[in-house]
């Protein structure tokens, strides 16, 4: 059997003749051996050949090998080529592969044999990735890894950098994000006992060591907290609604004259939003009355209705009104708030920095402070920037090098822009699934689901995260307009579109006297919180598309492409 020159994490698998062939990430292949049949020997073969990757943390343990089969190799290993169970995607537990699995003294996790399976025999641990059964489908946010998938190498190549750069596969790109965040601030270590003289798990600081309640603010309405929440409670001052910005208006007279309407896009303004940001660790405490301080993690009931907002002119330094075709940071539909709401700490926290005098009614608190995101943070963005660079774009690029770069990047290398769109799910989505909603069937409608058991299930970080993303594409926004006297026209999350004499996103981004990009404002560059071109359309179509009651930002990418769907 040859052996692995480097740390090879996955294999994928095809069937050559009678044959099993293995594709490294590295391009190297190896033969697999003849008495390999089923699931339970590829398991083992993938053991006795090293696969598998190290922790990605001090406390971090090593995962299990990663075998991804094709079609063919599905055939040979004695899988259906289909799952006949569409509704639950798994295949029945009377199939002879599941009872050789069980027969060879494997088991399955709890979710069965599927498109992802884990499969467990003593402390080993083996993933399984099944292409035919959906494996890199548009619902798991893998990208263009569907279409890479058909080239055995190229997909191994593909998922290998992925391995390195973010983290080995295991399942969705949601799934992975939770995956990293576990893997890069473990919940606990092992520590000797002094007093008992075993070893014992103990919590390591920093991560989230145990599952915790909601406050009952943060609680979806599917939660066991809010089994008693009527409908009428289901509003701003009962619930908290923190979420992305969607806000268009009809242009100006003036804006109207304009012939060009461009778009700018923060570059994976979720992964960007989470960087240096304070989240509570621990439980919520309510408290009554409080006095605000931004320093401390949380979700307030503040009434923020009638608030002046006022920012600071970069040149009078005088306090200047915010203009009324500005949407408003501190709803997702971009109205002005019309009584009590819950909020984040950072959403309040960009109010004081509005003038706006905030004075809570209620809180619930968290008193331990800390980053949690930043090395998740940190990784995602080394992962990003690499794969950009890759594709050709890099730090060092003039604004109008990044730009025609930015523009044909999808026709570049395809494993790249796979793994780079597969980077950008996993931001996004490892932050979505902290608050992942029900899955299946359940006893009752408020009964427990398997996400509450993990302690990454924090619907206030997610709150926390979207909150930062919207108040920092907020200020954006306040630069531009106090720099340029320019009002966004429409907002998608973290697409900002405005009226335009020229055709270009260097036409409206905010500027020094000397040309230079003004501090704070919108940038253009690769880095995350920067910006690129997200389109650029006639103000003729934007009317159209306006007036037609579709938030233009949505579509202004061209070609009939829809960015929500997109992902962008």
């Amino acid at each position: 059997m040859t052996e692995v020159s480097y740390t090879a994490p996955l294999a994928v698998l095809e069937a050559v003749g009678s044959e099993l062939r293995a594709h490294l990430p590295n391009g190297q292949t190896a033969d697999v051996p003849a008495d390999v049949t089923d699931l339970a020997t590829a398991a083992e073969w993938a053991l006795a050949y090293g696969l598998g990757a190290p922790g990605l943390s001090k406390y971090d343990e090593p995962s299990g090998p990663l075998l991804v089969l094709d079609e063919s190799a599905a055939g040979a290993l004695g899988l259906p080529l289909q799952l006949d169970d569409r509704r639950n995607l798994r295949v029945t537990e009377d199939h002879p592969a599941v009872k050789a699995v069980d027969a060879a003294g494997w088991t399955l996790s709890r979710a069965g044999l599927g498109a992802w399976s884990f499969l467990f025999k003593d402390r080993a641990e083996v993933r399984v990735a099944v292409i035919p059964w959906g494996a890199f489908s548009d619902h798991l946010r893998w990208g263009g890894l569907a279409e890479v998938a058909t080239n055995p190498g190229a997909l191994a190549y593909a998922l290998g950098v992925y391995a390195e750069r973010v983290i080995s596969p295991t399942g969705s790109t949601a799934g992975c994000g939770i995956a990293l965040m576990t893997a890069l601030r473990p919940p606990t270590r092992v520590q000797f006992d002094r007093g008992t003289g075993k070893m014992r798990r103990v919590p390591v600081e920093g991560s989230l060591s145990k599952p915790v309640d909601p406050a009952p603010p943060e609680a979806p309405d599917e939660h066991p907290l809010a089994a008693e929440r009527t409908r009428d409670q289901r509003t701003p001052e009962h619930v908290i609604f923190e979420e992305a910005l969607t806000w268009y208006r009809k242009p100006t007279e003036a804006e109207a004259a304009l012939p060009y309407v461009v778009g700018l896009d923060i570059n994976t303004a979720f992964l960007a939003a989470s960087s240096r940001l304070l989240v509570g660790l621990g439980e919520a405490v309510y408290t009554d009355g409080p006095r605000f301080d931004k320093k401390v993690p949380g979700t307030w009931l503040v009434d923020l209705s009638g608030a002046v907002l006022r920012t600071k002119h970069p040149v009078t330094k005088e306090s200047v009104e915010l203009p009324a075709g500005m949407p408003s940071p501190f709803t997702p539909n971009g109205q002005a708030p019309t009584g009590p709401a819950w909020y984040t700490t950072q959403t309040l926290a960009y109010a004081v920095e509005l003038g706006v005098e905030v004075r809570p009614l209620a809180a619930w608190l968290r008193q331990e402070p800390g980053g949690y995101f930043d090395l998740w943070y940190g990784r995602l963005r080394d992962a990003y920037m690499a794969t950009l660079a890759d594709l050709g774009v890099t730090e060092d690029m003039d604004e109008e090098s990044f730009l025609r770069a930015m523009a044909t990047l999808k026709e570049r290398d395809p494993e790249a822009v796979a793994v780079l769109a597969a980077i950008k799910q996993t931001a996004k989505g490892g932050v979505g699934k902290m608050r992942e909603k029900p899955q299946g069937k359940r006893s009752g409608r408020h009964a427990p689901w398997a996400a509450l058991k993990r302690p990454t299930w924090r619907p206030d970080m997610r709150a926390a995260v979207i909150a930062a993303a919207r108040v920092g594409g907020h200020r954006k926004m306040v630069k531009t307009w106090v720099t340029t006297g320019a009002v966004p026209l429409a907002v998608l999350s973290d697409c900002v579109v405005y009226a335009s004499a020229h055709p270009t996103a260097r036409a409206v981004v905010p500027r020094k006297p000397d040309g230079s990009p003004m501090p704070g404002g919108f940038r253009l560059g690769p880095n995350p919180g920067y910006c690129k071109e997200e389109g650029v359309q006639t103000m003729a179509w934007y009317l159209e598309t306006g007036g037609a009651g579709d938030n233009p930002a949505r579509f202004i990418k061209g070609g009939g492409a829809d960015a929500v769907r997109e992902g962008e």
